[in-house]
């Protein structure tokens, strides 16, 4: 009996999980991983649309760098380059209601001009 329990607990917590990251925009990949200010670049993943993100931004940590988004849809951001120096950035997410910036688990490098 208390081996049933813990399973039913265990599942209700993971339905309520699973329920508060629905809608969550999140990035699974960036095409291609390494380019040039100005070259064209494409995240992939979920939850991309303008309901979700607002803005798009590289990040070193430090430092954020605004790249203009010029195709936006649910699972894909297509953007240019920002004027940045070389290294390696994260993608980070303005979202739509403009209350919090998220970092996404996607890395793009910035190759030397």
């Amino acid at each position: 009996m208390r081996r049933c329990s813990i399973w039913v607990v265990a599942g209700c917590l993971f339905v309520l999980t699973s329920q508060a990251f629905e809608g969550f925009a999140r990035m699974s990949t960036v095409d291609p991983e390494s380019g040039k200010v100005g070259d064209a670049v494409s995240a992939k993943g979920e939850n991309l649309d303008k309901s979700n993100i607002a803005e798009l931004y590289l990040t070193d940590g430090k430092h954020d760098f605004k790249a203009v988004i010029t195709e936006q849809t649910g699972e894909e951001i297509k953007f240019t380059v920002p004027k940045a120096q070389a290294g390696r950035y994260h993608l980070m997410t303005l979202t739509a209601k403009k209350d919090s910036m998220v970092e996404q688990p996607v890395v793009f490098t910035i190759e030397e001009q």
